[in-house]
């Protein structure tokens, strides 16, 4: 292959940081069809924190990295890589349409002898059996004649600055062993956690499916093993502390689920089983697990309410934290909104406040109010939902009335101050 020239489609929290990664040694180009992002990044700032302004600034700068909402832009590349959301429906069925879209786009601007290559998380089969066939209907090429594809799931973890792309290993596969060592190849040249070469493109997407899937299935464990012990009266992360002792117990901490990778990427394995005709037990019953404990939070701080005889009608509630996992502005399938849902039913009054969550985004995604300044209120109850790095030295005792109720979703506070907590 000629000169690597790589155009990146989808500049979130995957597509960014890979491309200024890749914009250090390659002429790279990121495509989005958000334009006031494009206008955004190139005015050297991203709103997702994920890739700083200082190295964001360097790329365009130093390395002509260049962000685009034009098609006709990425016509001379010849590496192109797909980045966009996969997300479920209402039904938690597979939503495959961001990545029909980029597809065709993929599609419009591909040429002979070009590469394609997603990172969308799916279920095995994807990218030959759907994508593909879109590329090539809308470009007119075959398939392993004209162009070819590959396969590296992205292994992107938004609010980590420690393990950032470069980091962390790399799986990728091609669609002919060939294609697959050129793919390899490029992505070992900036990743210097380094590569691992899968034999198939299906074999590749299986990995990245299991990744997240496995670590669902352990935390729904250990949020059973919550609600098990509450009933006891024993204090969950006591128990995790003594039994973390054992050199190969595995350290899972119970608490709501969210985001894009792990409460949603079992859903497509479980898909995938569902058409082989298997129907997979453990995975759906660690999902349903996951998926009740922002209702069994609201339910848990009612009761506790009652306990102490707090008047539930009426009383004000604060709920530290909206987005889906700490130090991170990322709101994306936060499982909050599954404990503002309930609390809603017994018609309370319910700030939310959030340091990191962006308000017109709460408000455009889930007709949610936010707010980044903290309430002047005092609380019948508060809900820590997220441990962000603000909440450290909040002394949570300064927010609630004399008589009130203190969950603890994260295990973060001192116990002292806690009523109840996972």
């Amino acid at each position: 292959m000629n000169e690597i020239k790589i155009c990146v489609i989808g500049l979130g929290y995957v597509g960014l940081p890979l491309a200024r990664l890749f914009s250090t040694k390659y002429k790279t180009i990121g495509f989005d069809m958000n334009v006031k992002r494009c206008e955004m990044l190139m005015a050297g700032h991203d709103a997702t924190l994920e890739v700083p302004d200082e190295l964001l600034q360097d790329a365009i700068n130093n390395h002509g990295f260049k962000c685009t909402a034009d098609i006709e832009n990425i016509r001379d590349f010849n590496f192109y890589i797909v980045a966009v959301p996969t997300p479920v429906d209402k039904h938690n069925n597979p939503d495959l349409t961001p990545l029909y879209g980029a597809s065709e786009t993929v599609g419009k601007v591909i040429n002979k002898g070009d590469i394609v290559v997603y990172e969308s998380t799916v279920y095995p089969g994807v990218t030959e059996d759907e994508c593909i066939p879109v590329v090539e209907k809308v470009s007119g090429l075959k398939f392993n004649e004209d162009f070819f594809a590959g396969y590296s799931p992205e292994r992107i973890n938004p609010g980590d600055k420690l393990h950032t792309v470069e980091k962390i290993k790399k799986v990728t596969s091609g669609s002919t062993p060939e294609i697959g060592k050129i793919v390899n190849d490029v992505y070992a040249s900036v990743i210097t956690a380094g590569t691992h070469l899968a034999p198939t493109m299906k074999v590749a997407e299986a990995a990245k499916v299991i990744e997240n899937s496995q670590r669902d299935i352990n935390i729904a464990f250990v949020n059973e093993l919550s609600k098990i012990f509450s009933r006891m009266g024993i204090d969950t992360n006591d128990v995790l502390e003594a039994a973390s002792t054992k050199w190969n117990f595995l350290p899972f901490k119970p608490g709501l689920v969210g985001g894009h990778c792990i409460g949603v990427d079992p859903y497509y394995l479980a898909q995938c089983a569902m058409t082989c005709g298997y129907n997979p037990e453990i995975i759906l019953a660690g999902r349903r697990m996951n998926d009740s404990m922002g209702e069994y939070v609201a339910a848990q701080t009612i009761k506790l309410m009652l306990k102490k005889g707090i008047q539930v009608l009426g009383s004000n509630i604060l709920i530290l934290g909206f987005t889906f996992k700490e130090n991170c502005p990322d709101c994306r399938n936060t499982k909050v909104v599954d404990i503002v849902k309930v609390l809603e039913e017994y018609n309370l009054n319910i700030d939310i406040y959030d340091p990191w969550a962006s308000p017109a985004i709460a408000k455009h995604e889930y007709n949610i109010d936010i707010t980044n300044e903290l309430p002047a209120d005092k609380y019948d109850a508060v809900i820590l939902a997220v441990s962000h790095k603000e909440f450290i030295e909040l002394d949570v005792k300064s927010l609630c009335k004399e008589k009130h109720v203190v969950f603890d979703v994260k295990g973060f506070l001192d116990k002292e101050i806690v009523d109840g907590r996972l």
